[in-house]
Parts: structure tokens; C-alpha cells; sequence
């Protein structure tokens, strides 16, 4: 039996390194670029209860060296923090207060239709409150737009990774969405995989109301992925790193970390205890095995822990080099698979203890 497992540990490990979209390379990334044609663009940042934060997210949209016309709204979804008077004032941003979310919408979504029907440009431009942009951003996110042409481009920010919970496990969040979304894939017109981060999106409103608008996604919890999956059956999409895009949302503690992964993992699992069990002994076989095998087996069964848990560290090191980490860190891995794992138990525990979702002291339960 030992010896089984070892194998398809191997076999796993062999099947994704060579045939699962290139997840490990951690690319592509945009470039700075300058785009040929530069139109009118309006950048809408949903915010609630954001103050932290918004003032230096709102400050790097405004100094956007962009040579076409733009135009910030930061939509202040029912704030009590005093997030829309810690923005700030400037003559290209307009505040617009939201109005109380309907049954059925995320709150993020209903925010961002808002923000859509209040504005007119023909390329749209999403993110997050927490994120602060370098002045080259968004020419060269429309220059990506441009070429090859895409209705809708996207990009994993540069997450923050100063505590020690986001040293250990920030590179591992970004690697565990690598592989689940292969970008190689996601960014084929021929695959069926779709992806986005909602921390940055660049759309073309064509593209946008071609596919139903927001409202066709008014309800999904992980919008970011359902956006890319309403929006590619039209037009070709990219998702990309971003090196001109970072987080300042700090993650100080692992029970931060842990509730940000909860919320909506087993979402993300279709909420079944069949996709449930096929995970949790997915993680065991892939993360578990092949550290097993190469503390206590012997014979073959060490020979194949040992390969497997080398092809998994050589499949970790382009990500860890991402963020500054020394190569040391993939020895951590089986803990940190670990800790995604219980998170996973923990979100399907919640729903079904009916907690359901929880974010922004909202609750979601039910609003599917």
C-alpha cells in the first residue's frame, strides 16, 4: 500500500508538472507598455469601511501617467468609517454613495453596478480599495487590452508579505491559484478554464453588456472568477501577474489568513461534500505522501516520495523567487496544505452549520 500511494503521488506530481498549463512558471506578467490608442476610461473602486486604506489607493489612480481622458468613482458602499471622507477630494473623482444592496446581490457587485451605470467610458477599469497602482498601470493595462486584443484583462497583484503567517502563506495562496487556474489556460480561447482577480480588471463595456452585464452575476460570492467565465464564451480574456500593481491590506495573524480562505472555499466547491472529500484527499496524496515516504519509507517507496516531493519544490520555487522568499520554504509546504485544507473543512462546517458567508458584517446566507 505504501508503496501504491508513493507511485501515485509520483504519477500526480508528473501529470501536473507536464501537463497541467505550465501553473509552476508563476507568469506571464505585464510589462510596462504605452498603448497606441488611448480611450476614455473610468476606474470604479467599490469600497466599504475602508479608510485604512483609500486614501493611498484613490491618491495612485489619480497620478496615472495616462495620456487619454480618465475618470475615478469610488463607490462607498454604506460605509460607517468615514471611507469616502478619507479619499479625499480632486476634480477627477467623483464620490458616489450607494444605495442599500438589494436581495440577491454581493455587496461588491451591486457596488460595481452602481459604478457602471453612473459612468460612460468604453473601457472600465475595477479594483480594489486596498490597492495602490505604479503611474504606468493602467496605460499598460490598455496596451495589453489592445494587444492582442482581449475584452478583459486581469492581474494578481503583488500581495503584501511582511508577518510571518503572510511570509509562510501568500506564496502558497498565489501558487494554490496557479494551480487551480492554470494562466496558460485561462489565457487560451481554445480552453474552457476561466479566471480572473478582482483586485484588477480592465473591461471593455461592450464586452461587459454583451455577456448581461453585472446584474448576469449579481449574486456570485467568488465574482471575479464568475465575471471571467460570463465574459470568455464571447471574447479572448488574459490573467497575468502584476508588477505594477501591489496590496496594502495587511494579513497580520494566520487566523486572518485562515478567514480569508474560509469564506468562500467551499464555495468554490460548488458547496459538495463530494468535491470536499476529493480535496482534502487530493491535498493528503500530492502534500502529504511524498514527505511521508521520504521520512519513513524505504526501498521504492522512498525512491517515489522523494521524486514526487522534488518535482512539488521545483514546482514552488518560481513563486517563492515572486515574493523574496528563500527556497527553504517549500520544506513548509505539508503544513501549509494542511492549513488551506482546515480552512476548506472549516467554510463547509460553517455552511453547513448554516453561517453561511459572512463578509463586511454582511451575511450571505441564503442569497444565492
Amino acid at each position: 500500500m505504501s508503496l501504491a500511494l508513493a507511485l501515485a503521488a509520483l504519477g500526480a506530481w508528473i501529470a501536473l508538472v507536464l501537463f497541467h498549463g505550465r501553473f509552476w512558471a508563476s507568469a506571464p506578467q505585464l510589462p510596462p507598455a504605452s498603448p497606441h490608442e488611448c480611450p476614455p476610461c473610468d476606474v470604479i473602486v467599490p469600497a466599504r469601511d475602508e479608510r485604512a486604506t483609500i486614501g493611498a489607493a484613490i491618491g495612485s489612480l489619480l497620478a496615472q501617467d495616462y495620456r487619454g481622458p480618465f475618470h475615478v468613482t469610488l463607490v462607498d458602499d454604506q460605509s460607517s468609517d468615514g471611507t469616502a471622507e478619507a479619499a479625499g477630494g480632486a476634480a477627477n473623482l467623483t464620490v458616489l454613495r450607494g444605495a442599500p444592496k438589494p436581495p440577491g446581490w454581493s455587496g461588491k457587485l451591486w457596488a460595481l453596478a452602481q459604478g457602471v451605470a453612473a459612468t460612460q467610458a468604453p473601457i472600465l477599469l475595477f479594483t480594489d480599495a486596498d490597492i495602490v497602482h505604479d503611474p504606468a498601470h493602467l496605460a499598460s493595462l490598455i496596451a495589453r487590452l489592445e494587444q492582442p486584443r482581449a475584452a478583459m484583462v486581469s492581474e494578481i497583484v503583488h500581495l503584501n508579505c511582511e508577518s510571518l503567517a503572510e511570509r509562510m502563506l501568500v506564496p502558497a495562496f498565489v501558487y494554490f491559484f496557479q494551480l487551480l487556474y492554470p494562466f496558460a489556460k485561462v489565457n487560451d480561447p481554445r480552453s474552457r478554464v476561466a479566471a480572473a482577480s478582482g483586485g484588477t480588471v480592465l473591461i471593455r463595456r461592450d464586452a461587459l453588456e454583451a455577456a448581461g452585464g453585472v446584474e448576469a452575476i449579481r449574486g456570485a460570492l467568488i465574482d471575479d472568477v464568475a465575471l471571467a467565465h460570463a465574459i470568455k464564451p464571447h471574447a479572448p480574456i488574459y490573467l497575468g501577474h502584476s508588477g505594477l500593481a501591489r496590496s496594502i491590506r495587511p494579513y497580520p495573524r494566520f487566523r486572518d489568513i485562515g478567514r480569508m480562505v474560509a469564506r468562500t472555499a467551499f464555495t468554490q466547491l460548488r458547496e459538495s461534500p463530494f468535491w470536499l472529500a476529493a480535496t482534502i484527499l487530493g491535498l493528503g496524496l500530492v502534500w502529504l505522501v511524498p514527505p511521508w515516504e521520504v521520512l519513513f519509507g524505504a526501498g521504492w517507496s522512498f525512491v517515489a516520495g522523494l521524486a514526487a516531493f522534488s518535482l512539488a519544490a521545483i514546482s514552488y520555487f518560481p513563486t517563492l523567487q515572486r515574493y523574496d522568499r528563500a527556497p527553504w520554504w517549500v520544506f513548509a509546504l505539508p503544513l501549509i496544505a494542511i492549513f488551506y485544507g482546515g480552512a476548506t473543512v472549516l467554510s463547509a462546517v460553517d455552511a453547513w452549520r448554516g453561517k453561511g458567508v459572512r463578509w463586511k458584517e454582511r451575511a450571505y446566507t441564503g442569497e444565492r
